[in-house]
């Protein structure tokens, strides 16, 4: 039973209540697939600091209302506008957004996220950093960010930069996403529990009182995990993406002779060459840097360059407001993308770092 320390209504866009020793956060924007808007970042950071002092609560949950997924990502037509209108909106919310992923990461109570259905992008960011991350047979987990003109945040670049061999810049580089057992794989998820599971493991969670409950609860409705079709693919993709630069991965693929290795350069290929080349380079950058806050400061300075891009714009019109799926990128060609243009990228934001993680040095000793 819900108890009195509810904190959010029915209408609320991010539902926040006790249940137990549980406190539960649910993304309540079921018609849009719950995506992120900023008052729903505030809110939820806000509750999680509420929480991290409530002597009351021992566990924290995080999932999505409706059925199609925990959240398709952020609010892309409100990034799109902020963009048109050369506003600040759009690099505000990153700024918050980017505060809370390094939040959910350090964050000192188990921190479980239902990662049910969709999972894209912003979600992402909200539950692959958690402590105990459950996918189910429902789970679509991605980082499309390449198929509108942007390139992977949210620590999305961290993730996919220390998965198995090159299997992180695959799925950066095509966007494409995966189920529950590539999940697992790749280390974005932890444990699989089917769907019709979830309520009972829910309920679980009411009465956990320490980290150790929580793992054996997670325990008894977890089930095996089937087994990866990346890890079966990695021949190829080791092979491919490991090359240096954006167009010899596209070429290596179509010289390779599996077909799925064709349908990658393809795929690769209808998206933005600005946001595939600048996130190949994101990834190799991501290897580097020490952590998860490192990355989010470098995410950050990327994502306010996007803002400038005419792909994203035109990305985003594509996709989600005219729909008719045919961006006109500029340039048009991966050639067509200097090594000058996805340089321009990592240089510093307008508004400066976004205060997570000092910037690393440069070679004379100043900072980048």
């Amino acid at each position: 039973m819900t108890s009195d320390r509810n904190t959010g209504e029915d209408d609320a866009s991010v539902l926040l209540r006790v249940e137990g020793t549980l406190a539960r956060a649910t993304l309540n924007r079921p018609r849009a697939i719950n995506a992120l808007d900023h008052a729903m970042v505030r809110a939820f950071a806000d509750a999680l600091t509420s929480w991290e002092k409530d002597e009351g609560v021992s566990v924290v949950l995080l999932d999505g209302a409706g059925e199609r997924g925990l959240c398709a990502g952020g609010d892309i037509r409100a990034i799109r506008a902020s963009a048109v209108n050369g506003d600040r909106q759009a690099a505000d919310f990153w700024r918050d957004e980017y505060h809370l992923n390094a939040q959910i990461a350090r964050y000192p109570k188990p921190y479980v996220a239902l990662m049910d259905g969709v999972v894209m992008g912003g979600g992402v960011g909200v539950s692959a950093h958690g402590g105990v991350r459950v996918v189910t047979e429902r789970s679509k987990v991605g980082m499309p960010e390449t198929t509108i003109g942007f390139v992977p945040d949210v620590g999305g670049t961290f993730l996919l930069s220390r998965a198995p061999g090159e299997t992180g810049t695959h799925l950066a580089l095509t966007g494409t996403p995966i189920g529950a057992a590539d999940a697992v794989y790749t280390g974005m998820a932890d444990h699989y529990v089917p769907s019709e599971r979830l309520p009972d493991l829910v309920s679980a969670l009411t009465e956990a009182a320490t980290e150790a409950d929580v793992t054996e609860a997670v325990a008894r409705f977890a089930e095996g995990v089937p087994a990866a079709p990346l890890e079966s693919r990695r021949g190829w993709i080791d092979a491919c993406y490991s090359a240096d630069t954006a167009e010899e991965i596209v070429a290596r693929l179509r010289e390779h002779g599996d077909p799925e290795a064709a349908k990658a350069a393809d795929t690769i290929g209808a998206k933005s060459p600005t946001a595939v080349k600048t996130t190949l380079a994101a990834l190799r950058r991501a290897r580097r840097l020490a952590g998860l806050e490192e990355v989010l400061e470098q995410e950050y300075r990327v994502s306010t360059a996007a803002l400038t891009w005419p792909d994203l714009a035109e990305g985003i019109r594509a996709q989600v407001i005219d729909k008719d799926r045919d961006p006109r990128w500029s340039p048009a060609t991966l050639a067509g993308v200097t090594d000058a243009d996805v340089e321009r990228a990592f240089a510093p934001a307008p508004d400066g770092p976004v205060g997570l993680a000092e910037p690393p040095a440069t070679a004379d000793g100043g900072a980048r």
